[in-house]
């Protein structure tokens, strides 16, 4: 028996090694590209902000860092793709509100947002602006509200489509006001802006960036911002839940960046921390604040929560208000 012991030996050891490999594969990561995966058309607010933190990142690994826009399906179709992907951590999502939202709206849908997912960082929110045509004879928040209950027809709202962020906020006000609101769905932002602008229809939920030119200039009437704190591009439009008594009314476009559920611990803190590190930079942080982004830097545990508040909340909005995928 004593022959085999050095046998033994390098057998053992050589299994110690195998066991290591995983162990050693997270100390080293990342080796090889990243893939940000985002799930709508090039150009937008969230292709923006993932290419700005993938080029910081790919700067500090010395690895490439790759945005991918897979659109299609109001965002489902990229972020299957993301949920199916190996979960190394060299496969990642951008998201916005439409991922807490998808599967209340639509069929079909095979993941599930809060399970299949886990976060890596938060970027912040832009936040939204009500706005009215000059001709509507409101200049508040209450004032509209009032005024919303007061008329024998229903006040309008422009949305840039079934299901869309500007269509949800409307819906949410309405509920939470318990008033009645016509919802006029667009099949884009331009043509919804269009109709508001010529008074065709009386009010939308816009975000504060685009919306602020209209207000300089008299064309718009701001109401108020639709997030808990007043936005830095609008301190003169106050948070309609304190002006108009709407109790935890919080409504923003939020950005967040995930990964699938089963990546490591190690790697997801590595990530969290290396993306926090990224938007601090002071040729980052600019950039990201001129996108219209306002807010703090979420963990991946905090965006997992916003996740979770999300899904609750827009499901019973969308239930209550029957809204169904156009």
């Amino acid at each position: 028996m004593t022959s085999f012991r050095p046998l033994l030996a390098a057998l053992g050891s050589i299994a110690c090694l195998a066991a290591a490999g995983p162990a050693g594969a997270q100390g080293t990561y990342p080796d090889k590209p990243i893939r940000i995966i985002v799930p709508f058309p090039a150009g937008g607010v969230v292709d923006g902000v993932a290419r700005i933190v993938g080029q910081g990142l790919s700067s500090k690994y010395g690895q490439p860092v790759i945005v991918e826009n897979k659109p299609g399906a109001g965002g489902a179709l990229g972020t299957g793709v993301v949920a199916k992907a190996p979960p190394d951590g060299y496969t990642l999502l951008m998201v916005s509100p439409s991922h807490a939202v998808a599967p209340s709206l639509q069929k079909g849908i095979t993941w599930d947002p809060v399970r299949d997912f886990r976060g890596v960082a938060g970027f912040g929110v832009i936040p939204n602006v009500i706005v009215v045509h000059p001709s509507v004879p409101a200049k508040s928040m209450k004032e509209f509200i009032e005024l919303a209950r007061s008329s024998k027809e229903p006040m309008t709202y422009a949305s840039s489509g079934i299901g869309t962020s500007s269509h949800l906020t409307g819906e949410l006000l309405a509920q939470s006001a318990k008033v009645e609101l016509a919802h006029v769905p667009y099949k884009g932002q331009p043509d919804a802006t269009s109709d508001l602008l010529s008074g065709r229809v009386n009010m939308m939920p816009m975000s504060t960036s685009l919306a602020l030119p209209y207000i300089k200039a008299g064309k718009l009437v701001a109401l108020g911002v639709t997030t808990a704190r007043p936005s830095s591009l609008l301190p003169q439009a106050p948070p309609i839940a304190d002006a108009a008594g709407l109790a935890g009314f919080d409504v923003g476009t939020w950005l967040a960046m995930l990964a699938p559920a089963k990546v490591p611990d190690a790697i997801l803190k590595k990530l969290s921390d290396d993306v926090a590190e990224v938007l601090a930079r002071s040729d980052v942080k600019p950039r990201i604040e001129a996108l219209g982004l306002e807010g703090d830097f979420r963990t991946g545990p905090q965006v997992d929560a916003l996740v979770k508040e999300e899904v609750a909340r827009w499901s019973r909005v969308v239930k209550q208000a029957g809204i169904r995928a156009e």
